[in-house]
């Protein structure tokens, strides 16, 4: 997640980037889908479309060389990836409560909370895309509408056999919660992307490491554990499709008569990406003071708010596994 530090209103450098500092603080804890994909950044005044392109893999040349006669040789195909820039934005409206002298704790606190409502607006966003991906299985049965019970080991070991079938590869690095998307080395696995309601199925799983037994790798907030290849992290943006399972007695469900059914994504290294529009700058933090207003005659209203253009984009739908499961109520 970015802010700007230039484009704030008419309060103060000092007071905006106090602001900033805020948000910042508040929002990073939600934006985990950020962490392990691709990140491309847009630079500003350009197209809001990006591409991105893939140069496929090559057939082996295991048929030997005949003496003195040049082979047929390959050509390199290419699959271009596209995927357009949006803009979201909120604001909220205050009376003349904040001053531009002092660190004012309205400032403080309405910041903190449109920081995290930008974050989780942004992860919102770019799950809605990553999960609709085709490449699925289910705890039992052969569509959403048979599932009604939790994973498995067996599933688990099912979609990391389909990725590496794939020769898609763990993830190695991963973007740094800081403006400028540094990465930074991690512990070689597969991501699972899951809501809360299952983290006590995977506790369940055979094998299941808590993270207070990684040793000597760091464990990243919102990280339930791990299972074999597979670290799984946690949030409640990473929802349910409600009612939309089989009868069950003994699996969540919204109405009581059929389960809810939970996506849990395995990611695995550029199964997609992650677009702002420019590093430090795709984030725009606004505060008009009240004082300062030009469109209030007494100073009395004034507005908070944030506005972003960022989008995300499935890169290979190989190199990412949907698991359908319910959730154990």
């Amino acid at each position: 997640m970015s802010s700007s530090a230039t484009v704030y209103g008419d309060i103060s450098p000092r007071t905006a980037a106090f602001a900033v500092a805020k948000l910042l603080k508040r929002g990073v804890p939600f934006l985990i889908i950020e962490k392990f994909g691709q990140v491309f950044v847009m630079p500003d005044k350009s197209t809001k479309v990006a591409k991105f392109r893939r140069y496929n893999a090559l057939a082996l040349a295991n048929v030997p060389l005949v003496e003195g006669v040049t082979p047929a040789g390959k050509k390199v195909s290419v699959t271009d990836v596209t995927a357009t820039l949006d803009q979201y934005g909120d604001y909220t409206s205050f009376t003349d409560v904040i001053q531009d002298t002092h660190e004012d704790p309205f400032l403080s606190a309405v910041t903190e909370v449109l920081g995290e409502q930008a974050a989780q607006t942004m992860e919102k966003v770019r799950y809605d895309i990553i999960k609709a991906g085709t490449n699925v299985f289910y705890t039992n049965g052969s569509s959403r509408t048979d599932v009604n019970t939790p994973i498995t080991l067996t599933t688990l070991r099912k979609a990391t056999r389909a990725l590496k079938r794939q020769n898609a590869v763990h993830i190695t690095s991963v973007v740094s919660s800081t403006p400028d998307f540094r990465t930074e080395p991690v512990e070689a696995a597969f991501i699972a992307l899951v809501h809360p309601d299952v983290e006590n199925d995977i506790r369940n799983l055979t094998g299941y490491v808590a993270t207070k037994q990684y040793g000597t790798v760091t464990p990243w907030q919102n990280e339930i554990g791990a299972v074999e290849d597979v670290r799984f992290l946690r949030s409640t943006i990473f929802q349910a499709f409600p009612d939309a399972g089989a009868a069950t007695s003994t699996m969540i469900s919204t109405t009581g008569t059929v389960s809810d059914v939970y996506p849990i994504l395995v990611v695995a290294k550029d199964a997609y990406a992650v677009v702002p529009l420019k590093g430090a700058d795709s984030m725009t933090i606004m505060v008009v003071n009240p004082k300062a207003s030009s469109g209030d005659p007494l100073g009395q209203r004034g507005t908070a708010g944030w506005k972003v253009m960022h989008t995300a984009v499935i890169l290979n739908d190989a190199w990412m596994v949907r698991i359908e499961a319910a959730a154990t109520n």
